[in-house]
């Protein structure tokens, strides 16, 4: 499925699933990792211009 065939409902629950899945990869990394920082301040700026509120899916 291409990005737009997606109804914006199915974008919006895409985009959610991506940055609560890169919040795990934070938890669970130890280290410092540029490009996980870099991957979450990306989709925070993407669910912000969604509408949705990023800080209800930090862990």
């Amino acid at each position: 499925m291409e990005a737009s065939d997606m109804t914006l409902d199915e974008l919006k629950q895409v985009t959610i699933d991506y940055y609560a899945n890169l919040q795990r990869i934070k938890k669970a990394d130890t280290g410092n990792n540029p490009e996980l920082e870099y991957q979450l301040r990306v989709y925070k700026n993407k669910l912000s211009a969604l509408g949705i509120p990023a800080e209800e899916y930090e862990m």
